[in-house]
């Protein structure tokens, strides 16, 4: 049975967003982006895009652009920083498969998907914030949009469509965009340092900018979410000292910081939509979910609801299409936030006996025998069909 061409409207022009409308356009639908900003844009630094979401960027034909601007991760190292000990080291490709991180700036992936959404004859509306949707309308700051057929709302953790309650995690981590500098740091994996659990120190490269060519990074640090102030007040020379000292390689990332300002702060949520849908509405993304992304897979778990919801429109009609999306991402989705919560507080928290745990019980055991490969599925997001039975048709 054909389904019908629907006249679709979305709420967000983020990275979930702009994908689902890539692919629902791609299938004949009509589809009205909206965003809240006057030109759309991406809020963050870097990330990484898993295999799984790979296959969803190809999809819609934004992998190969994504490729020439972000580079390949094929492994996540870490140390305690005050033995030396590692205590994270996960290989994407332990068997052969080809399977690697693309990790990239997100004004780079979102370039890549805008372009996608455009070539598929997107409408774009910017400066168009939502307030709330009934029966198919969007009631707009100014005005109203519709009526739809379907509402998509990818408008991220602080939707005001979507009902999920969430709650905030101790955690989150401060962020920016640096050139690579000359360091003895491998190029194609995500390099972490830990004290203990209240300290955590990153560096991902995430290959190039818009605009700028030459290799760049992505570098973090983790901070108790309520105290981003207190770390601007105490200085840059504190921060750095205190970097450098727990990380000597990092200082050469750290000395191109020489405002806070470059530094953003992101604070996380765990919660998640027993139903992500409603009377001619759908949620995707954060706007369903959220956990801390941990394990890299926020932007990836965004990618797989727009394909599940794309792939769902393809075989069902009306409300049942919806519920079938919901099935498809229930179980890819809980595992995803089940890790998250497990792994988590191991390595962003005040526990002082979790980080021993980790140490000298988890993370030798995850060195033995198919664990080495479970957590390879895990972080590869292979470990459960992410679409669930929609994965065969």
């Amino acid at each position: 049975m054909k389904t019908p061409r629907l006249n679709i409207g979305i709420v967000g022009a983020g990275i979930g967003g702009l994908a689902a409308a890539a692919m629902l356009a791609q299938r004949g639908h009509q589809v009205t982006v909206f965003d809240q900003f006057e030109r759309p844009r991406p809020i963050g630094s870097g990330l990484v895009i898993q295999p799984v979401g790979q296959a969803a960027l190809d999809e819609i034909g934004a992998l190969e652009a994504a490729n020439r601007m972000g580079t390949r991760i094929t492994r996540m190292l870490g140390h305690e920083s005050e033995n030396g000990r590692p205590v994270l080291d996960v290989h994407y490709d332990r068997r052969g498969t080809g399977h690697h991180g693309l990790a990239i700036h997100r004004a780079s992936l979102f370039d890549a998907i805008l372009a996608a959404a455009l070539r598929a004859g997107v409408s774009l509306v910017p400066d168009s914030p939502a307030k709330s949707a009934n029966a198919g309308t969007i009631q707009m700051a100014r005005g109203t949009a519709g009526p739809f057929d379907l509402i998509v709302d990818a408008a991220g953790a602080g939707s005001p469509l979507s009902p999920i309650k969430a709650h905030p995690l101790p955690y989150g981590a401060i962020w920016a965009t640096v050139r690579w500098p000359d360091t003895n740091l491998p190029y194609d994996q995500l390099t972490q340092r830990y004290r203990r659990a209240d300290r955590m120190i990153g560096a991902l490269p995430i290959g190039a900018v818009p605009g700028a060519d030459r290799r760049h990074a992505a570098i973090f640090w983790s901070l108790p979410s309520g105290s981003f102030d207190t770390w601007r007040q105490s200085g840059l020379s504190a921060w750095r000292d205190e970097a450098t000292a727990l990380w000597p390689a990092f200082a050469p990332f750290a000395q191109q910081i020489s405002d806070p300002d470059q530094m953003t702060m992101a604070r996380y949520g765990h919660g998640t939509l027993r139903r992500p849908y409603g009377d001619r509405i759908v949620h995707i993304g954060d706007a369903a979910h959220r956990a801390s992304p941990q394990l890299g897979q926020g932007a990836n778990m965004a990618l797989l609801d727009a394909q599940a919801l794309a792939r769902a429109l393809d075989v069902y009609t009306g409300q049942a299409a919806l519920v079938h999306y919901a099935r498809a991402r229930r179980i890819h989705v809980g595992i995803y936030q089940t890790m998250s919560a497990i792994f988590t507080p191991q390595y962003q928290s005040d526990s002082r006996w979790l980080p021993i745990l980790r140490d000298h019980v988890l993370f030798p055991a995850s060195q033995i025998g198919p664990i080495p490969n479970l957590l390879t599925a895990i972080v590869c997001g292979t470990m459960y069909p992410p679409l669930g039975r929609l994965q065969r048709q």
